[in-house]
């Protein structure tokens, strides 16, 4: 586990082929005939063959370099299929593969997918670090997104509240969204308080071994109230909000978070010194290479 006392927050010759046959023929070595005239020229015969000669001359046989295409119509006419299968309420359904995979995006951008997810209070600096992170990879030619925890209730999860259940509901569609860009390639950072272990575990669990980093803004809940950037606090003191996480709400802490930033009292780190602390780790894990 890494620890850093953290800051208050401030921010390509074709040749045609027969697809159901399987491979291509194999390339023979021939003659052709060539007459000089600009009809041949405008044809493109010109390319191997010196057309200002007459007769026979010989073209180099060229290794086929094309990509045989099958076309599955087993698949097609509904035969041979793979086992059917239920997630949740979905039935009947298929993963249907793809030749691009995970490893080949993840080549194509020089770097490993996988999800950051930055947990803690309102007001301990989550957003802010998040940009800091983004920024830093950004400047390192790494391709980086951001779930932002009020961000995404503004279009996808617009339709959940604040209660426990529709927290872990929350939680679990960002998990979800984080997993397809991890699988793009891409090093998605998710940042909300996400108070609940089990739901944090509940994300972790969708993830491959390693490609689920939490980070744990340990920043005492006085701190937080003290800065109150949006003003939540003062709200939920006045029992204008309710179900408030750290005033009638609980937060529980990661209890094995692959890093901690943490601020006690008045010690102060800036919310770029906190980003490269990830960055580090990131490097040392090896998601910056492909």
């Amino acid at each position: 586990m890494n620890v850093v006392k953290a800051a208050p927050p401030s921010f390509c010759g074709f040749k045609p082929r027969d697809v159901e046959s399987g491979p291509p023929a194999t390339a023979k070595l021939g003659f052709v005939k060539v007459n000089e005239s600009n009809a041949i020229k405008s044809l493109g015969l010109s390319c191997g063959v010196d057309v200002g000669s007459r007769g026979l001359r010989p073209i180099k046989a060229m290794e086929d370099q094309t990509v045989s295409v099958k076309t599955d119509r087993s698949a097609i006419n509904g035969k041979n299929l793979r086992q059917m299968s239920t997630a949740g309420n979905s039935t009947n359904i298929v993963w249907h593969k793809c030749a691009v995979e995970k490893l080949d995006r993840q080549r194509l951008l020089q770097q490993k997918g996988c999800v950051i997810w930055i947990t803690g209070l309102s007001g301990s600096g989550k957003s802010t670090v998040a940009c800091a992170l983004s920024q830093g990879l950004h400047l390192r030619g790494k391709l980086t997104y951001i779930l932002d925890g009020d961000n995404v209730r503004h279009g996808l999860n617009r339709d959940l509240g604040f209660n426990a259940e529709d927290r872990a509901e929350n939680i679990r569609r960002i998990a979800e969204v984080a997993k397809l860009f991890a699988d793009a390639g891409i090093i998605c950072i998710a940042s909300l308080i996400s108070p609940y272990r089990k739901d944090r575990d509940a994300c972790r669990a969708l993830f491959p071994e390693g490609d689920f980093i939490e980070v744990f803004m340990d920043v005492p809940l006085n701190i937080c109230e003290n800065r109150d950037p949006k003003g939540l606090y003062k709200l939920a003191r006045a029992g204008k909000i309710k179900g408030f996480t750290g005033v009638d709400d609980p937060y529980e802490p990661p209890l094995n978070c692959e890093i901690v930033l943490q601020q006690k009292g008045r010690d102060c780190v800036s919310p770029s010194s906190m980003a490269e602390t990830v960055i580090s780790y990131l490097e040392e894990k090896g998601y910056l290479q492909a």
